[in-house]
């Protein structure tokens, strides 16, 4: 289901978590990496754009959804002054990182956990100084960490009861879907797993819209007493409408809060957006942190290239996402592991593919290139010579396997020929796969 996904910080997910989401993004149901777990599939590239906690209270507060008061801080001054306008209450303190696990997680000064509830504002600006600045390494960045450069000093809720609530787009009817669940605060996976029943689902018309009835519907189906149907149908009906307003694939609360006074609150909020219409939301874009972001993927993003790093060592240079993923799945097969994930479009130029070369072998973990181009609107001799000005002005020292097919191909391999470059020449893309993988491996 395409909400389970969105705790993912896709710079610092596993192996098996990067390959999925290459999988997305080319909507390559029918792709031999045994590692994707195709029932999980969501939007295409949906996860590229990441925002914090703190930004999505702001989107969800346009639309009148209830939070938590409480704003970012970045400095110790800061978080302390927040505290102090926030009044003599109970305050948490949370790590700002694009990663789930942050309560548990531990920051490598020895400080445990990334979510912390003091008391005064002095309390508050010791457990700051602890984070900010700090690494914090929880299950989903890997033993690397992530650095917390911002912190959200909020007012912390007395909980009652913990609610799943989740707007997201179903690719089955294409149509909006609400999945909720009264077992929240929980991952929804394990619900899915061990209380099937326990899940909620409720397709929305995307013409007429969350109805009135559907938000009293599902909040007497979670359990909300009397008192509390309207606060909660108003609460639904305020996450739909940050779901449309800006183009998301998925909304997703969890938990939603019942507090001790009868209180109805969106605790955390997590976004997936379409990246295809973030030039509708320039506010939205806006949010982008690029520190949270493999910066390999943001010099690509740059230059117009779609590039996803991989824990491999066998770099791909490939166009179009189909090919792509089919060359990641040969190398596979043959016994390599491909370093990334790259796709230079149709349209690539000589430049293009340059940087796309510079991207490569910043790599330290790459052992061998291959570059495979079959040739439409992609012409095999403008690749060529791209590849022999990437190798020349790079110095380029690592074997590179050159697979071309299509459109002026026989130009192609004729200017590879003639460059005098110590290039390894592939008839076929199982040819190509071998020849790299031996490369590499030196087998």
């Amino acid at each position: 289901m395409h909400g389970h996904r969105s705790r993912l910080d896709f710079r610092n997910a596993s192996q098996f978590e990067k390959r999925k989401v290459v999988a997305e993004s080319c909507y390559a149901e029918y792709s031999t990496l045994s590692e994707i777990d195709m029932r999980r599939m969501g939007n295409r590239r949906s996860l590229r754009m990441n925002i914090h906690e703190y930004q999505a209270k702001e989107l969800l507060q346009k639309f009148g959804v209830a939070t938590t008061r409480g704003r970012v801080a970045t400095t110790l001054d800061e978080a302390e002054q927040i505290s102090r306008e926030l009044g003599d209450i109970d305050i948490v303190v949370k790590a700002q990182i694009h990663a789930g696990g942050r309560g548990k997680g531990t920051f490598k000064n020895g400080f445990k956990g990334g979510v912390h509830v003091r008391k005064t504002p002095e309390e508050i600006r010791e457990v700051a100084a602890k984070m900010l600045g700090g690494i914090l390494v929880t299950h989903q960045t890997g033993p690397a960490g992530r650095l917390v450069n911002k912190v959200l000093v909020a007012e912390s809720a007395d909980i009652a009861r913990e609610i799943y609530f989740a707007v997201l787009l179903d690719r089955a009817t294409a149509a909006p879907l609400i999945v909720a669940s009264t077992e929240g605060g929980v991952e929804i996976e394990a619900v899915a797993a061990k209380s099937p029943d326990k899940i909620i689902r409720e397709p929305i018309d995307p013409l007429g819209g969350l109805q009135p009835y559907q938000g009293r519907k599902l909040a007497k189906q979670l359990g909300f007493e009397s008192s509390q149907l309207k606060n909660a149908s108003k609460l639904f009906e305020g996450l739909y409408r940050t779901f449309i307003a800006f183009d998301c694939s998925m909304v997703e609360v969890n938990p939603l809060l019942v507090t001790t006074k009868g209180e109805v609150l969106a605790l955390d909020a997590k976004f997936n957006f379409d990246d295809n219409a973030l030039y509708r939301h320039p506010e939205v874009a806006a949010m982008r942190d690029i520190a949270e972001e493999d910066p390999r993927e943001v010099e690509a993003s740059k230059h117009g290239l779609n590039y996803i790093g991989l824990d491999g060592d066998i770099a791909c240079l490939v166009n179009g996402a189909g090919l792509a993923m089919a060359t990641m799945d040969i190398i596979k097969f043959y016994g390599g592991e491909p370093a990334n994930f790259l796709d230079v479009g149709g349209g690539a130029t000589e430049e293009q593919v340059t940087e796309a070369f510079k991207i490569l072998i910043a790599d330290k973990n790459v052992k061998a290139i291959l570059v495979n181009i079959f040739g439409g609107i992609m012409k095999c001799d403008v690749i060529a010579q791209g590849i022999i000005n990437a190798a020349k002005s790079l110095k380029l020292s690592m074997p590179l396997v050159v697979r071309l097919e299509g459109t002026n191909v026989q130009r192609g391999k004729q200017l590879l020929k003639e460059s005098g470059l110590a290039l390894i020449a592939a008839d076929d893309l199982a040819d190509a796969a071998q020849k790299v993988v031996k490369a590499a491996t030196g087998k």
